[in-house]
């Protein structure tokens, strides 16, 4: 029968602690002490006075039934502590039980109910005692510890860098997903269970290993710890670590613990920044940095061992033609092949460098007689000389090779590739295609040449530039219908220059882009002069440079020459190689356009001698087409060039473009040209080049008859 509620009351005077009375003990408990019904409701039978302050209701109103203790159980855990129940009861077991209840306020607090069953004398359980406490504090304190362990387990399995745990000799105690794929496992597991031997399995370099160890030891930790190691497919990568070690309160090493990054892709973009600080883009030769590297350590060798050094300055002879004639796409492929047969040559010891352009440069270490470098030189010759085969037709190229050895001609570097580099420029006046050993003499040829180069810089700030200008003549009039602007150099001491002594030099110093400035402007002015003058408005060429046209700022310059001249645009031509308009298309292209909105006229010079197609010339906005004096020359003999002089001028008129000859110096060829249409003609027969004076006054001036034409002819034909 239900059991009568238990209220507390004070203790009978006299009455010592252990004779406490039992409902004072059970108001001691944190918690409450209960008796209930197995019913639809748990109707409560007993509850100590612990009910209170767990439930926020007072015992009285659970016993009496006006609230189920079932109701203040939160609904979503009802069914489970039922469930619970009734199976341990199945089972003649205790139960314990975790569920939250709704105080009377509202608020919700975990508790933990413990109890057995209690059966009746017909042995069927009919009542539950148990005890309930509050364990709100210790859920919260679970749930916490539940959410930093789910945060960091996140942060460990899906971190980016590799997470470890290891000790110093028995492997992996824990790592996460990422380091087991940077490694090559399929899992953590498989790694730690795979990987027993770090020194031996993992890195390359077992010493590596060591040295962690004893970073470990000394410091307690590594940084920034860079080893090669080996994946499980036998692949290698490189790593950096970060580490420290984890020791237990004696001061023993527990575990390591750190992080891995994979740098492999970072140290192969450092390998190759490297490589392509001391090595050329295009062969993956030594570049020059490196080559004085090269010939310091053979010099330095030589010095021990008491043997020659020798310096090989090799350029190609005919590789310009070709680069020019086929492109620079056929051209690199060259110096591909070039660099392939000279390493051919030489033995590991040895160095070649591409010094630049066409120009290469060995080192040959450790030689013991000049006999042994003039056969692997004569090597280079023959084997560089060989076809080259290319588009179904074989090309040839040679080389001419300059020789300075060490000690006998420099004992540094600078001096040996100078000394060379002369030799070299001996062999090419000799008739190429061969060598020549530096001598005393050639030393001077060498400092010439840098006399020079050093005077050139000057020659705008000293004023020594001056233009002449050869008359172009219209063959069906007479009449002097242009000129062509022709650059020279009074030099203080040599002279009068002619281009073809300074223009190279110009354009390898890069000089020639100053200096094709200088031209543009003053032959711009020099027109504006004669027009004032009261000569006609005749259009003046220029030549661009190759250096010229490649420049983003060449329109921009023409355009500030024609405005601060103030000459007509009409009255500019700009003459451009068709080498160099081949070399780019689609750059040509959209230049001449520029400049053609300009309003200058656009001349094609030496055409003929390139390989432009008909569907390029057609594209390209040019006004004039000048035939090359190569097919001039012989015209009136050779069948071919006149096929070829033929063709052009009736190209030309088919694509409305006029046509000029130049390096006419025959009747016969001014006839021929005549009779086959060629619009007009320059050279020597009718006028070499002469200062703006002489061509204002004989070409500008007057009306051409007859007389005046004979005049004007013997006039310019004078010397220049």
């Amino acid at each position: 029968m239900p059991m009568t509620p238990m209220t507390a009351s004070p203790l009978p005077s006299g009455r010592t602690d252990e004779a406490r009375l039992p409902g004072e003990l059970l108001a001691s408990f944190d918690g409450m002490v209960y008796r209930c019904r197995i019913d639809e409701h748990w109707s409560m039978e007993f509850l100590s006075s612990g009910c209170e302050p767990l439930t926020g209701y007072a015992p009285l109103l659970l016993t009496s039934g006006r609230i189920a203790y079932e109701d203040i159980t939160h609904p979503e855990d009802r069914t489970r502590v039922r469930d619970c129940i009734y199976a341990a009861l199945e089972t003649n077991e205790r139960f314990s039980i975790e569920y939250r209840i709704v105080r009377r306020d509202g608020a919700v607090r975990w508790v933990q109910e413990m109890g057995t069953g209690v059966r009746a004398a017909s042995g069927g359980y009919v009542a539950l005692e148990g005890f309930i406490q509050d364990i709100t504090r210790r859920k919260e304190s679970e749930q916490a510890l539940h959410e930093a362990e789910r945060r960091f387990r996140s942060l460990f399995d899906n971190a980016v860098e590799g997470i470890f745990q290891s000790t110093p000799d028995k492997g992996y105690l824990a790592v996460n997903p990422a380091l087991a794929r940077m490694y090559g496992y399929a899992s953590p597991e498989d790694m730690i269970e795979t990987l027993r031997d770090i020194d031996q399995q993992l890195y390359v370099d077992g010493d590596r290993r060591q040295e962690f160890l004893d970073q470990m030891n000394r410091h307690g930790q590594v940084i920034s710890f860079e080893s090669q190691v080996r994946r499980r497919d036998s692949n290698i990568i490189w790593i950096s670590e970060n580490a420290h070690t984890v020791r237990d309160d004696d001061g023993r090493i527990l575990f390591f613990e750190g992080t891995v990054v994979d740098i492999t892709e970072r140290r192969m973009y450092e390998a190759k920044i490297r490589h392509q600080a001391t090595h050329d883009a295009l062969t993956g030769l030594p570049n020059r940095n490196l080559l004085y590297d090269r010939l310091q350590q053979a010099i330095h060798g030589s010095r021990r061992s008491q043997d020659i050094a020798a310096v090989a300055f090799i350029d190609l002879d005919q590789f310009k033609f070709i680069n020019d004639s086929l492109g620079h796409q056929v051209g690199d492929e060259l110096l591909k092949a070039v660099t392939a047969r000279l390493k051919s040559c030489l033995r590991a010891t040895d160095t070649v460098a591409r010094q630049g352009g066409d120009e290469f440069v060995l080192v040959l270490a450790n030689q013991k007689s000049m006999e042994a470098i003039t056969d692997t030189v004569r090597r280079i010759i023959a084997v560089v000389a060989e076809p080259w085969p290319h588009g179904g037709i074989d090309l040839h190229v040679t080389c001419s090779v300059g020789i300075s050895v060490y000690p006998g001609d420099g004992q540094d570097a600078e001096t040996l590739l100078r000394n060379a580099d002369s030799a070299m420029y001996k062999a090419k006046e000799l008739g190429r295609n061969n060598f020549e050993y530096f001598t005393a003499e050639m030393s001077l040829n060498a400092n010439e040449r840098l006399e020079m180069l050093n005077s050139l810089r000057q020659v705008l700030a000293n004023d020594e530039l001056l233009l002449h200008y050869q008359p172009k003549v219209d063959l069906a009039s007479g009449r002097v219908v242009g000129a062509e602007a022709l650059l020279r150099w009074r030099h203080p001491v040599r002279g009068l220059i002619p281009p073809a002594s300074f223009i190279p030099l110009a354009e390898e110093s890069g000089m020639i882009v100053a200096i094709g400035e200088w031209v543009l402007r003053a032959a711009c002015a020099q027109n504006v002069a004669w027009q004032r003058g009261g000569g006609p408005c005749i259009p003046i060429s220029v030549n661009l440079s190759p250096r010229q046209l490649a420049r983003h700022d060449i329109v921009d310059l023409v355009a500030d020459a024609l405005l601060t001249t103030g000459l007509d645009p009409g009255c500019l031509e700009l003459e451009i190689t068709e080498t160099v308009l081949m070399r780019d298309v689609d750059n040509s292209l959209v230049i001449l356009r520029k400049l053609k909105e300009l309003g200058v006229r656009i001349s094609i010079d030496d055409f003929g001698t390139g390989y432009s197609s008909l569907n390029y010339l057609k594209r390209f906005p040019v006004d004039t087409l000048k035939i090359d004096r190569s097919f001039v020359h012989d015209i009136a003999t050779d069948q071919d060039d006149a096929a070829i002089v033929k063709a052009v001028i009736s190209l030309a008129h088919i694509l409305n473009l006029r046509v000029v000859a130049e390096g006419v110096e025959e009747e016969e060829q001014k006839r021929f040209l005549m009779e086959n249409g060629c619009d007009e003609v320059q050279g020597f027969y009718f006028g070499k080049p002469v200062e703006a004076e002489v061509f204002g006054e004989m070409c500008l001036k007057r009306k051409p008859d007859t007389g005046d034409q004979a005049r004007t002819k013997r006039l310019l034909k004078a010397p220049f």
